[in-house]
């Protein structure tokens, strides 16, 4: 394996491994099937896993008298949002909220004011109560879906962090596919112990960090 994975070696790395789809003319199903197991699997580690590096940080305007907003592309769950008032730039935390809360809070939609709580509208949107009443910057830290590798995307956070986790998530995927049921144990097997040691490596730096932040 490279020193970083790329798109292309880790499907190399994939073929090695089944020992299949080393070319589109002797195994074109196997060889045109490798990319969407290597997207399944980021999909379900990035399901799996809440770890720092799937947390990102973003500004998105709110705009006055418009009470729902489309979430960030890749976006899977919201860990805070907070606004910054449109002369002051003072920060103040807005509180998550369910939706009937939201509707219950402010029924009447054209009432506005500064949001003081949000909610999910759906999957892909954010209702905030009150409707707000002036442009203001929100900042949202949220978990996000890495980006998916593919021939124009080489690399993301998983190939360059977790590239053991990466490969054996694929070759998961794979084994069902392939019908090779004996292999599914070994596979993950091997997933769950790079699943685990990925996990406690991000818990324990949340401690250090933490343990900083405490000392005098």
């Amino acid at each position: 394996m490279p020193a970083e994975m790329t798109f292309a070696s880790l499907q190399a790395d994939v073929r090695n491994y089944l020992e299949r789809g080393y070319s589109s003319t002797t195994d074109p199903i196997v060889f045109a099937q490798i990319p969407s197991l290597i997207n399944l699997a980021e999909r379900g580690i990035a399901r799996a896993l809440k770890v720092e590096g799937f947390i990102v940080a973003a500004d998105a305007p709110l705009t006055a008298n418009v009470a729902t907003y489309e979430k960030p592309d890749r976006w899977r769950e919201t860990i805070s949002i907070n606004l910054r008032a449109p002369a002051s730039g003072v920060r103040t935390p807005v509180f998550p909220r369910s939706y009937e809360y939201i509707r219950a809070y402010a029924p009447d939609g054209s009432v506005v004011g500064v949001p003081l709580f949000y909610a999910d509208y759906d999957y892909g949107n954010w209702i905030f109560g009150p409707t707000p009443d002036a442009a203001y910057t929100m900042e949202i830290v949220y978990y996000e879906i890495p980006a998916l590798l593919d021939n124009a995307t080489t690399t993301n956070w998983l190939t360059k962090y977790a590239p053991d986790l990466l490969l054996f998530g694929t070759l998961m995927e794979a084994a069902p596919f392939l019908k090779n049921d004996t292999r599914i144990p070994v596979w993950e097997s091997k997933y769950q112990r790079a699943l685990q040691s990925l996990d406690t490596e991000d818990l324990k730096r949340i401690i250090d960090r933490s343990t900083k932040r405490s000392e005098p």
